[in-house]
């Protein structure tokens, strides 16, 4: 079969798949002075509040929708419970223990999983180009963990827990947060068979909320809210529009045209975004092989985005 360029839709699936990850890369290395100040539990209760003030129109069931089933009810709640609550509490706890290029780092290991997920659970055939693309993302990631970070001419005392350091326990917690988000990818394709973007954004994110909120609730009322300055709360507005509904909507928007294997490769923008982050705002610096590393993970992207003749999906 010759090849063929990529249409338009699939070109703005594309963009939309680009734009959420650089989004959730940019929250992941904001929320870092967010967590030095609210409670993890308080912050992720906010950050759905906020969501499902913005998002309550899109709750409501368009009429040309079918019914749902059972199972796409039990596939919103793990939608929700590993892409919206595990992932944020993994994540935060994580960024709070280690730096925001780290975190940035070891999410760049959510292509891998996400292709070995979908070929598991959707039986998807993963042709050669995205085989490629995967691969660039993997040897990104190992350069970037072989090189140490720039040297910021300071000793700097690392505390430990059960014999590791805090870093450690982070970057953990921040690849447990890794496969929280493959598998949100993996079940996201599922459900974009059957149910538009926004009502999938809407509902994952109510769920988010009733799960968080006893905990939320409990932070909540053990926290000084006049402690808080004015550009953070700023800050938090910005965390729970970008974490809730942009990223998400975003996210399901691509994922209707594009295969669940492909479209992980567009998590490399992730770690991008993270690490630029920390980079232009926090004062974190990057090594001239750490942009090696950066630069392969994005041939990855292009990769996965040139037209070839890569395998379909299986139906």
């Amino acid at each position: 079969m010759p090849s063929q360029a990529p249409s338009p839709a699939r070109w703005q699936a594309y963009t939309a798949l680009a734009l959420s990850m650089s989004l959730v890369g940019s929250y992941v290395a904001l929320s870092k002075p967010l967590v030095a100040v609210f409670p993890v539990f308080l912050l992720a209760w906010l950050r759905f509040g906020i969501g499902g003030l913005a998002m309550w129109r899109w709750l409501r069931k368009p009429a040309d929708e079918p019914p749902m089933t059972r199972r796409t009810r039990g596939l919103l709640f793990l939608e929700s419970f590993l892409g919206n609550f595990l992932f944020s509490i993994c994540m935060l706890f994580g960024v709070r223990l280690t730096t925001a290029v780290a975190a940035g780092v070891v999410m760049s290991a959510i292509p891998a999983v996400v292709a070995i997920l979908s070929w598991l659970f959707l039986k998807e055939r993963i042709g050669r180009r995205t085989v490629a693309a995967i691969a660039c993302a993997a040897l990104g990631i190992g350069l970037f963990s072989l090189q140490k970070p720039a040297d910021t001419g300071t000793m700097v005392m690392v505390e430990t827990a059960l014999g590791l350091p805090l870093p450690v326990w982070g970057n953990l917690l921040v690849f447990a947060a890794v496969v929280c988000e493959a598998s949100y990818v993996v079940i996201g394709k599922r459900l974009t068979d059957g149910l538009g973007p926004k009502r999938i954004s809407a509902i994952i994110n109510l769920w988010g909320f009733a799960l968080v909120t006893p905990a939320g609730l409990w932070a909540a009322w053990h926290f000084d809210f006049s402690a808080v300055d004015a550009p953070l709360w700023l800050l938090l507005l910005f965390y729970g529009l970008a974490a809730s509904v942009w990223t998400v909507w975003l996210w399901m928007t691509g994922l209707k045209t594009v295969p669940a294997s492909r479209a992980g490769v567009f998590t490399v923008m992730l770690p991008v975004s993270a690490a630029a982050v920390g980079v232009l705002f926090m004062g974190e610096r990057l090594t001239g092989m750490q942009l090696l590393a950066f630069g392969i993970a994005l041939l990855g992207l292009v990769l996965a985005t040139l037209p070839g003749r890569d395998a379909a999906p299986k139906g």
